[in-house]
């Protein structure tokens, strides 16, 4: 009965708007359809008709506008995944370069350190040879020192050694050389002595006392020894001793020889009496060879008087010969033996009692100070 009035319902009902049901419901019969239709249900019908084709066209074009959206968000997404590509591309060629760089880089390392390592090792076998050939040299000075210092030691004030001062032997005692006997500041080289026995001199007993101004200068000097001339010891016996003593009356030559002698070049050597120049009118200063008599008399070099002369200096290696006489000798020998000594105290082959060697310096002083008064062993 409730299937009959929802027919009835139904029916009655406006068909504008609404879909005809085609099916009837389960358990329902068919109708035969009327003969007769009154013209209200055909219009009825062709606006439903007319609606179904409204609802389709809608529906094509809501599907067109839908496949075309999808085609535009289909485009933009391969777009960005291109875009993904090429980045995640370059990104692959920076990782690519930054690997091959750090394997350069390491490979440039390890040369560099194999590298260093030769170079270590090299220079390690330079150095031990190096300091092989020091130790040869060391143990050959050390034989040296020992033997200086024995020669050294043994020379005193009183006696001092003959072959350490060969300017004290006499002409007839010294064994002359095949050439030229050369010896640098007259005490750098010895020269060969005479195999009779020297009796040794006379002691001079003599009062001395110590000057507290000069010690004092001396043991500062001692502390640390050096031959620059500004430090209070040197600068005085520059002024008092050094300095008028090979102040000669040819101020040009003068000077050189003080250089020489500070500079351990100077050559002193004797000559043969058949070998030295004559004093002539054209005689040149420099004592060259200009003649030769019987008459062993010939211009000093430095005093630029006719003069005995029985040695002659060289200065360095130049080659020019310089004929002295005898005080000038004795001069230049005073001031070549101080410095001498002083280089051996400086170098630590002296091994001796501070005082004692302040009074072979102040001996040392005191002949040149003779020598420059003109006092000078006939020996000269």
């Amino acid at each position: 009965m409730s299937q009959a009035c929802f027919e009835e319902d139904s029916q009655k009902q406006p068909a504008v708007g609404h879909w005809k049901p085609l099916m009837l419901s389960k358990g329902s019969k068919e109708e035969p359809e009327p003969e007769c239709q009154d013209p209200g249900g055909d219009e009825s019908q062709s606006t439903e008709q007319l609606n179904v084709s409204r609802l389709r066209s809608s529906s094509v074009e809501i599907r067109e506008k839908g496949s075309e959206f999808l085609k535009e968000e289909l485009h933009k997404a391969q777009k960005e995944l291109k875009l993904k590509d090429k980045e995640c591309e370059r990104l692959s060629k920076v990782r690519e370069q930054l690997e091959q760089e750090l394997e350069e880089l390491t490979a440039s390392l390890f040369e560099e350190a194999h590298k260093m390592v030769r170079e270590a090792n090299t220079k390690q076998a330079a150095s031990e040879k190096q300091l092989r050939e020091a130790r040869g040299k060391i143990d050959m000075l050390q034989a040296e020192v020992t033997a200086l210092k024995t020669l050294v030691i043994t020379s005193t004030p009183s006696s001092p050694n003959r072959e350490l001062h060969p300017q004290l032997q006499s002409p007839t005692k010294a064994v002359f050389r095949k050439g030229h006997g050369r010896n640098k500041s007259t005490s750098s080289a010895v020269v060969a002595a005479a195999s009779q026995s020297v009796t040794p001199e006379p002691v001079s007993h003599e009062c001395k006392e110590v000057d507290s101004i000069l010690f004092a200068e001396f043991q500062a000097w001692k502390e640390s020894p050096t031959l620059d001339k500004s430090c209070s010891f040197l600068d005085r016996i520059y002024r008092e001793d050094v300095g008028p003593c090979l102040d000669f009356t040819k101020q040009e030559l003068s000077e050189l020889v003080r250089a020489a002698v500070e500079q351990n070049t100077l050559t002193i050597e004797p000559v043969a009496s058949q070998t030295l120049p004559v004093v002539k009118v054209s005689a040149v200063e420099c004592g060259g060879p200009n003649g030769f008599r019987s008459q062993i008399v010939t211009k000093c070099a430095l005093s630029g008087l006719p003069r005995t002369c029985k040695h002659r200096i060289m200065l360095g290696d130049s080659g020019n010969y310089y004929y002295i006489s005898p005080s000038c000798r004795a001069r230049i020998t005073a001031v070549c033996n101080f410095f001498t000594y002083i280089r051996y105290i400086q170098q630590g082959l002296v091994r001796q009692d501070v005082e004692l060697m302040y009074w072979e310096v102040m001996r040392l002083r005191r002949e040149m100070s003779l020598a420059k008064l003109g006092f000078f062993p006939s020996e000269m």
